[in-house]
């Protein structure tokens, strides 16, 4: 059966094209929904077989019809990140990056498609002529500056490689056929279109994406996009090579180069010698209600998985564990718990973590910073009980005793991203959360025919380097802008394991910027540790501090819990924290296993599976 909300039946048949007794692909474009950008109840999900959570429908539906067609989880993941590009331009896309966690029934693999500086790039890169920090927006963030070298078509190339079934091509239909046929605009991309300040100055995107009279297409409109078709077709026959190399990289460099005033050093050798890269997946130990996990998520560059494993463990050093949900949320003891450890994280985090090619883990070991004994340390600095404050500054810590060579980051803005959560019916599983950092990039849109309508936006990905390549006594920062390094991020694609009998119990994540620590964490933490199911995990309200205010979000609180908050010292800043979390959950009862999925109502995503 399919679960699929605002799901409301199917159209015209596209043929697939498989390799001989491979089971061909017959895509079927459903009617299109037009989702809500607004918050919108989702009742949650239950599977037997196989389950895909993505961030909207139409790419939900994509993955749903290749596992069906006897594709893999990789498989159903490319067709859904090729899909998300065209409905979903504002958070990936073709010209951005991604992190790949991938589980094959034995090993858990690290796929890392995150952009690189192009050679040209310098450490001064967000420095004015005089030697100033440029303003984040728009001046750093829209143009050629900050585009990085995109990585997450190789990265998908790699990972089908090791890990697909059905072939390449095939992976490409189902966007193909809505980006020649059209897909509805949705409440949420319309939405964005009217906020956006900036995009409209693209002659290509404001062509694409707005009206005659500058006005966003409405909600519905049937929107066409043969450019992207033509550049996903040319990967889909040659791979990535389509993209890194000839015709389409001439236009991506042209765009970058030739913008007539913000300029980027994109080149032609930066994307022919782009390598994606397999790693180690980062794993921690987690006890919770008497059991014991096995939580991984992606090493460094990410300091995703590091944040998230460092709060968790703080807490479980705290009396966190023995605090309920009140009245179905957190309450003020807890919340005060959770942010004074987040902000240690984040300290720690701001100092330590960066590109690991430059950038050496304290102690020679990234785990180092969780370490039990560490992260014990670190909580001991947590004031507890009912009169505990808030601590003034949260510094970073020593991990294995080494003093770090480098100067902290100071806080910077971090947007975008989407989040991709699919269980195969082989025993496959993965976690992708995929970006081209701020909505709608760099707000550059590359059209390689002219004469057809869309193309691919890139992303500003270089904007999650510190602007500042040293401290005022130049310390040199760990994440500053080098040529060639990967920017340091927050995704958290994260999959959970049973440490006793290895089973998979969980594949989650988020979009969000910094932000994406804190939803992953919420979830992890609501289904571990409170036993609820992924749906009523993501519906919690969402938290957060990163070394700052604590962050909470508006309408969901009660004004007692804000007060007592207040009382100890937090300066609480009430704001939307809008956060796009996909997962799934591992369920079995009286002997019988079904995945669980659930999907934000803060966003348009779904869950589909049999």
């Amino acid at each position: 059966m399919r679960f699929f909300v605002l799901f409301l039946g199917a159209a015209a048949l596209v043929a697939g094209c498989a390799n001989p007794g491979t089971p061909a692909l017959n895509y079927t474009v459903p009617l299109q929904p037009e989702g809500a950008s607004a918050y919108v109840e989702k009742p949650g999900w239950a599977t037997q077989r196989f389950a895909v959570a993505a961030a909207n429908p139409l790419a939900t539906d994509a993955g749903y019809q290749i596992l069906k067609a006897g594709g893999s989880a990789t498989d159903a993941a490319i067709a859904v990140q090729m899909v998300l590009a065209l409905v979903e331009p504002q958070s990936s896309g073709i010209g951005g990056g991604a992190f790949l966690l991938h589980y094959n029934g034995r090993v858990v693999d690290a796929f890392d498609g995150r952009e690189t500086a192009p050679a040209g790039a310098t450490e001064n890169l967000f420095l004015d002529a005089e030697g100033k920090l440029l303003a984040f927006f728009p001046a750093a963030v829209v143009g050629g500056r900050a585009v990085g070298t995109p990585g997450t078509v190789r990265m998908l190339e790699m990972a089908h490689r090791q890990h697909g079934k059905l072939p390449w091509a095939t992976l490409f239909e189902p966007t193909i056929a809505l980006a020649q046929g059209g897909f509805r605009v949705s409440a949420r991309l319309n939405a964005l279109l009217k906020t956006e300040t900036e995009l409209q100055k693209d002659p290509v995107a404001a062509a694409y994406f707005y009206q005659a009279d500058g006005a966003p297409l409405p909600v519905g409109h049937v929107l066409r996009n043969p450019a992207l078709a033509e550049v996903l077709k040319r990967i889909a026959s040659q791979g990535g090579q389509a993209l890194m190399e000839g015709e389409v990289a001439q236009a991506m460099v042209d765009k970058v180069q030739q913008h007539p005033s913000n300029p980027g050093t994109l080149a032609l050798t930066d994307l022919a010698r782009y390598q994606p890269l397999r790693r180690e997946a980062l794993c921690h130990d987690y006890r919770a209600r008497a059991r014991d996990f096995r939580v991984c998520g992606f090493p460094p560059p990410s300091s995703g998985a590091i944040a998230v494993g460092q709060i968790l463990g703080m807490l479980n050093a705290t009396q966190a564990a023995a605090l309920p949900l009140e009245n179905g949320v957190p309450g003020a003891d807890w919340l005060h718990l959770y942010t004074e450890a987040s902000r240690l994280a984040f300290a720690d985090r701001a100092q330590y973590v960066a590109d690991p090619a430059f950038v050496s883990a304290p102690a020679g070991r990234w785990d180092s910073l969780l370490a039990p004994t560490y992260l014990a340390e670190r909580a001991a600095l947590i004031g507890q009980g009912p009169d505990a404050r808030r601590r003034e500054t949260a510094p970073p810590g020593t991990p294995g005793g080494e003093q770090s060579a480098y100067a902290p980051m100071a806080d910077q803005r971090e947007y975008g991203t989407s989040h991709i959560s699919i269980v195969d019916g082989d025993g496959n599983a993965l976690a992708m959360t995929t970006t081209i950092e701020a909505a709608f990039g760099a707000r550059q849109m590359v059209n390689v025919w002219p004469g057809l309508a869309g193309g691919f936006l890139l992303n500003n990905e270089l904007t999650d380097f510190s602007f500042a390549p040293t401290d005022a006594r130049g310390t040199p920062i760990a994440n500053r802008v080098q040529a060639g390094k990967r920017p340091r991020s927050s995704m958290a694609p994260t999959l959970v394991f049973d440490k006793t009998s290895g089973a998979l119990l969980m594949s989650g994540g988020s979009p969000g910027g910094a932000l994406i620590i804190h939803f992953t964490a919420k979830t992890l933490y609501g289904v571990l540790n409170w036993g609820l199911a992924p749906q009523q995990a993501i519906n919690l309200p969402n938290f957060a501090s990163l070394n700052g205010p604590t962050l909470l979000e508006e309408k969901r609180f009660p004004a007692s819990t804000v007060e007592a908050l207040k009382a100890r010292g937090h300066a609480v800043r009430e704001l939307e924290l809008t956060s796009g979390l996909q997962a799934i959950t591992r369920s079995e009862a009286s002997g019988k296993v079904q995945w669980l999925g659930g999907a934000d109502p803060r966003r348009e995503g779904v869950v589909m599976g049999d």
